[in-house]
């Protein structure tokens, strides 16, 4: 789906749309510690001012990171489709930084558009020395404007770096320059006002389409993501699978390996779910074909699982649970994962 620019002589809008975090964090008589209460005009403030552009802003939600659904991703990706098709040049989320990465993937996995879509939020909430959430709110805006951004999907802007919504993780828990994005590094950098890209943009995978009300579906489909461990017994994916849940991931070892235990396990789920397997590690492939003990990742991929390639098993269970909500048969669900995992 491509829109129409806008004429070159208007200002570029931007559509702006608040779900809480930490850079709508202030203190209040409820207790201790910061909670989300500012409205995105709040954070909006006079940063237009700086900048040649009309904004339109709403307060999709007041929550903190760790508590964004995907209800309210459905809700923000209707509201953002509308924004475009009333003349928006670019989208920008604003979120909690806890669940940042994955909320970007779902909408990178799920957008149709040549507008782009940027994610930000804040390491530092507004009532703390050095806060962040004006810098990179300014940053996201500035990407979402610039007609460089068309075709890039989503991507994140924070600490004036640039990244794809494809490889940007948090890799660290409370410093202002949290995320990265190994092994491919950031794509672009905001400079004196201005985005600059460091390569041009990539072919992007179709978006998934999701039918109406998938977001309810989604939300209801719960996708459990389990952590392969030493000893690990296979028990809680037998409970898992016996509770109704739709698939699994698995974060696996080093390249998609698991214990005996597990790998039976594995084997007791795959005729009724679909499981995923992605690397715990945090960076790196998973493997297909170099092990072949009970467990690696030969022996788990001749069962029928499902290998997620370079994405981190959070990722790899945002797109299994929109795949889920789109209604896919396992042959697209590998399909897909091949496709968005894979980079040969």
């Amino acid at each position: 789906m491509v829109h129409t620019p806008q004429n070159e002589s208007e200002r570029p809008l931007v559509a702006v749309a608040s779900l809480g975090g930490t850079i709508a964090m202030t203190t209040s008589g409820e207790g201790p510690g910061v909670r989300p209460k500012l409205a995105a005009e709040d954070l909006l403030g006079g940063l237009t001012e700086q900048l040649n552009l009309e904004v339109r802003a709403a307060t999709l939600a007041t929550v903190p990171g760790a508590s964004v659904g995907f209800d309210t991703l459905g809700r923000c990706y209707d509201w953002a489709a509308g924004q475009v098709a009333a003349g928006a040049a670019g989208v920008v989320v604003v979120q909690g930084t806890d669940t940042l990465e994955e909320a970007g993937y779902f909408f990178e996995t799920v957008w149709p558009y040549q507008e782009p879509v940027v994610v930000t939020g804040a390491m530092r909430h507004p009532g703390a020395p050095g806060a962040d959430g004006p810098a990179n709110l300014v940053a996201a805006l500035t990407v979402a404007a610039a007609p460089a951004s068309r075709a890039r999907g989503c991507m994140l802007a924070m600490g004036d770096e640039v990244h794809l919504a494809r490889w940007v993780r948090k890799a660290n828990s409370s410093r202002p320059d949290a995320f990265s994005s190994a092994p491919a590094g950031p794509i672009g950098a905001v400079v004196e006002g201005a985005v600059h890209f460091f390569h041009p943009a990539g072919i992007r995978p179709p978006a998934i389409e999701l039918p109406l009300g998938a977001s309810d579906a989604a939300a209801a489909a719960d996708v459990p993501m389990l952590e392969a461990t030493l000893d690990g017994s296979g028990q809680l994916l037998d409970a898992a699978v016996a509770a109704g849940a739709p698939g699994v991931v698995i974060a696996a070892c080093g390249v998609g390996h698991v214990s005996e235990a597990m790998a039976d396990a594995i084997e007791r789920a795959l005729p009724h779910v679909p499981v995923v397997v992605a690397s715990r590690t945090g960076s790196g492939t998973t493997f297909r074909r170099t092990y072949g003990f009970r467990g690696s990742e030969a022996d788990l991929v001749a069962m029928g699982v499902t290998m997620a390639g370079w994405l981190c098993p959070r990722k790899a269970r945002i797109l299994l649970r929109t795949l889920l909500a789109a209604g896919a048969e396992r042959s697209r669900t590998e399909e897909e994962f091949r496709r968005r995992g894979d980079l040969g």
